[in-house]
C-alpha cells in the first residue's frame, strides 16, 4: 500500500491498551457462520474478506475468541486509527447481537462501523459500497439494523451466478463457491482489502460499484 504513509504512535508500557476517548476508532465486521462446515461457502465471504484484510497488515494481533462479545476479534493501530475487526460467532441471523456488544464495549458508533457481507442480488465479481439503507433481504444485515440502526457502511460482495437456480436461495448461499469462482476469490478478497484499507486511512466509504471480474 505505497500510497499511504503510516504514522507511528508512542507505545510506552504505561500507556493504556485502549485510549478510545482520544483516538479515532473504527469497527470492521465480516459476516458469516461459525464452524468448519461453512468455510468456503458463499454466505461466509464476509469472513474471508476480513481475514484477507488482517493477513495483509502485520500490525494486527492474533485472532481471539471473545465469548462475552460473541465474536472472534483482532485489532491494530493503523495510520493513527484504532481498527477493531470482528467475525460474529452468533450465526448469521443474530449478527446484530455481536455488533451491538462490541460497539457498546468500545464506544464505537454505527457511523464508524463497516460491515462486509455477501449480496445475492449482485453478480459474482462485483462489489458495491454505500452507507445506510435497508437489509435487501440479508438476515445478517437485518439483525444489525435491528440492534444498531441503519447508519453503518456496507461492503456488499456479489455472489449471484449461473449456478443459482430458481427458488434455491437458502441452499445456494450455503454451498461452496464453484471451481471457476474459487479461481477468482483472491482477486475479489484483495479488492475488498483495498477498499477497507482506504476506509481505514480516510474514514470515508464512497458509494460506488467496482467490477473485479469481467
Amino acid at each position: 500500500m505505497g500510497l499511504f504513509q503510516k504514522k507511528f504512535t508512542n507505545t510506552a508500557s504505561h500507556a493504556p491498551l485502549y485510549t478510545l476517548g482520544d483516538q479515532k476508532s473504527i469497527l470492521i465486521v465480516g459476516l458469516g457462520n461459525p464452524g468448519k462446515e461453512y468455510d468456503g461457502t458463499r454466505h461466509n465471504i464476509g469472513y474471508a474478506c476480513v481475514e484477507s484484510l488482517v493477513s495483509s497488515h502485520s500490525d494486527f494481533d492474533a485472532w481471539i475468541t471473545k465469548k462475552d462479545l460473541k465474536c472472534q476479534q483482532t485489532s491494530a493501530t493503523i495510520g493513527g486509527t484504532k481498527v477493531i475487526v470482528i467475525k460474529p460467532t452468533t450465526f448469521m441471523n443474530l449478527s446484530g447481537e455481536a455488533v451491538q456488544a462490541v460497539q457498546n464495549f468500545y464506544k464505537i458508533s454505527s457511523s464508524n462501523t463497516v460491515v462486509v457481507a455477501d449480496e445475492l442480488d449482485i453478480p459474482f465479481g462485483q462489489i458495491k459500497t454505500k452507507v445506510g439503507g435497508g437489509s435487501a433481504g440479508h438476515n445478517g444485515i437485518k439483525s444489525i439494523i435491528q440492534h444498531s440502526g441503519e447508519n453503518f457502511g456496507r461492503v456488499r460482495i456479489g455472489i449471484n451466478s449461473e449456478h443459482r437456480t430458481k427458488n434455491d436461495e437458502k441452499d445456494f448461499v450455503l454451498k461452496k463457491f464453484s471451481n471457476d469462482e474459487q479461481a477468482n476469490l483472491s482477486d475479489l478478497t484483495g479488492e475488498v482489502t483495498s477498499i477497507l484499507t482506504e476506509y481505514i486511512y480516510s474514514m470515508q466509504l464512497a458509494t460506488e460499484t467496482r467490477n473485479v471480474i469481467l
